[in-house]
């Protein structure tokens, strides 16, 4: 059974000087927990950026695709003899300036609502499942930094210990049993 460190922070400036103090001494910072986003945290302890960007052009190109499929399938190919407001119906790159406007809120639906699901799926927060937080101070106004004892390298708990009361402003220090 390993053992973590918990440091509480009232401020997230102090978490993120003592959180570059520590990678400093090359300790691994294993998480942070916030109730909002730091910026400028994630290159300190080294979270990796995400390929969510990727994953949300995927989904607007499955909805432009779709949009201008289906556009296609009903306006030209399945109701061409139909003639709504004028417009010609024998090709889709004549009602093409017509169809902008729905493809383009269809991309957004399809990127939006495929976004929420891959989030969720990925970290397991979708509804019903109990939340993960070891503290839930961390949802209203504090800051909690844990480093595992296996990202302590080569300094002993009391450096760690001295590095974060000597980064100022931490309100608890715990240690906690990793389960």
């Amino acid at each position: 059974m390993s053992k973590s460190v918990h440091a509480l922070y009232g401020d997230e400036q102090l978490l993120m000087k003592a959180a570059k103090e520590l990678v400093a001494k090359g300790v691994h910072v294993a998480d942070v927990f916030s109730p909002f986003p730091i910026h400028g945290l994630d290159s300190i302890i080294g979270i990796k950026k995400t390929r969510l960007a990727i994953v949300s052009f995927m989904f607007g190109v499955m909805g432009t695709t779709l949009a201008l499929v289906g556009m296609w399938y009903f306006m030209v190919y399945d109701w061409s003899g139909i003639n709504v407001g004028g417009k010609p119906n024998f090709h889709l790159y004549e009602n093409l300036p017509a169809f902008i406007p729905i493809t383009f809120e269809f991309t957004i639906l399809c990127a939006s609502h495929g976004m929420a699901m891959t989030y969720f799926l990925r970290n397991w927060t979708f509804p019903g499942v109990t939340a993960i937080n070891p503290d839930p101070r961390t949802t209203d106004d504090k800051f909690l930094m844990i480093i595992d004892e296996s990202g302590f390298g080569e300094n002993s708990d009391s450096d760690i210990r001295d590095v974060i009361n000597g980064s100022g402003g931490v309100l608890e220090l715990t240690e906690k049993d990793a389960e």
